[in-house]
């Protein structure tokens, strides 16, 4: 049932077998724009979405097109009932509507404003990612927080250079997913009765992956099926526009898409694994550090078991570390093999992370070796950030540019502040070197 001002009454998830922390989410899908910026996708996004989330234990609250007032309501509701459900539960928050970027700030447009409207404006009648969203969600490092930002556009006419949402850091216990690069626009079809591109591959996923997946994984896997689907549709304008989905990560529990659909609940879990030589490569491939040593035995855990469980997994985990292989071999990312080496200063899991190509994990180590660091060495420091530059994260590469700034190498700062522009990376105006 629909509440007055567009908001649903939660339906109360069957709850979880096996003692699983309580799942809650809230879904905003705003329309509603005037102008010509309407959106008829998003209806059936936060439909479908809620659909697939309750079969998957969440407990879902929606809101259809809110005004900044509703939104803040429902998302000051939601962040209330977080902070009374354990501190392992799993929360998830999502926007599907109009983006915009102001001052470096990621806002998501209300219900009935324009979005090309002035930026006061948009700044007035928004929510604010950071402030209003995530800044309202507790932090929760024994939890999962996802934030699923599917911002989007009918047309593509008129496409600004650098359009679109800017790059963020996730907060401890987090992981928030962009239906698109920073600076990049997201395209949405123009019939009510389809689901934006990034919600389509959420949707199927959330229905058809394997329970033994992660949801770190899951959006990852997201992540390649929206470039598979756009880099191959027959369209030429949507390849041209094809989205490649940005995430932030800095998640510190895994939380796997089980439990059952409510049909499967009764009967006897399957085994995670059908031999003891299934467990056994597994385990090799979540113990390895180092890509190349990643993607060899991915590959090898793929060819012998096909049909495992874990197959997606072992795909992500393939992809990130050939991506990750390549960029080790360009001569401006200067970390070798012994970077990768546990130490005490070193948290074993960023190390597996980032040898998956993990690009927020690269940076966080790099910060360990920074001036305010654990262990201070300016070798590593900077070959961990052009690591983390090189895998797109545009934050790692401006504050790379303030490093060589600071230390009288002002070729190399132009370069990679110029690679975070390209990133998609806007500074506050507090940090932008062009402004002072």
């Amino acid at each position: 049932a629909t509440q007055a001002g567009g908001l649903a009454r939660p339906v109360r998830a069957q709850p979880a077998p096996g003692g699983e922390p309580p799942r809650l989410a809230l879904l905003i899908g705003n329309r509603d724009y005037p102008e010509g910026e309407d959106l008829p996708p998003i209806h059936k996004n936060v439909r479908d979405l809620r659909t697939v989330l309750e079969q998957r234990g969440f407990e879902v609250s929606q809101g259809l097109d809110l005004d900044q007032a509703a939104a803040r309501a429902a998302t000051a509701t939601f962040a209330a009932k977080v902070r009374a459900a354990p501190p392992d539960a799993t929360v998830l928050f999502y926007f599907s509507g109009h983006g915009a970027q102001v001052d470096a700030e990621n806002l998501l447009v209300s219900a009935r404003v324009n979005p090309k409207a002035r930026p006061e404006t948009l700044v007035r009648s928004s929510l604010a990612l950071t402030r209003d969203v995530m800044g309202e969600l507790p932090v929760r490092p024994r939890g999962l927080t996802m934030a699923v930002i599917d911002a989007c556009r009918t047309s593509l006419r008129d496409v600004a250079s650098g359009e679109g949402l800017n790059q963020v850091e996730a907060p401890a216990g987090s992981l928030i997913a962009f239906a698109t690069g920073a600076g990049r626009p997201a395209i949405a079809p123009a019939d009510e009765n389809r689901k934006t591109f990034y919600t389509a591959s959420l949707v199927k996923l959330l229905e058809s992956a394997s329970d033994e997946i992660s949801f770190s994984d899951l959006f990852r896997l997201v992540k390649l099926d929206v470039q598979n689907v756009m880099l191959n549709h027959p369209l030429p304008l949507l390849r041209q526009f094809a989205q490649f989905p940005f995430i932030a990560e800095n998640t510190q529990v895994t939380r796997r898409l089980a439990p059952l659909p409510p049909e499967a609940a009764a009967a006897p879990p399957e085994a995670r694994f059908a031999s003891r030589d299934e467990a056994a490569d597994w385990a090799a491939l979540e113990a390895a550090v180092w890509p190349s040593d990643i993607a060899q035995l991915a590959t090898d855990f793929l060819k012998n078991h096909p049909k495992s469980r874990l197959a997606g997994s072992a795909e992500v985990a393939r992809a990130g570390a050939t991506e990750a292989m390549q960029i080790l071999r360009r001569r401006d990312v200067r970390l070798f093999r012994t970077a990768f080496q546990a130490t005490n200063e070193l948290p074993a899991a960023e190390l597996v992370k980032a040898g998956r190509g993990d690009k927020d994990a690269a940076a966080r180590l790099a910060r360990i070796y920074g001036r305010d660091g654990a262990r201070f060495d300016a070798s590593r420091y900077e070959g961990w950030l052009q690591y983390a530059a090189a895998l797109g994260n545009g934050i790692a590469s401006y504050e790379l540019a303030l490093h060589y700034r600071r230390v009288g190498q002002p070729l190399l700062a132009a370069q990679y502040e110029s690679r975070a522009r390209e990133l998609g990376y806007t500074p506050p105006p507090s940090l932008d070197n062009t402004r002072k």
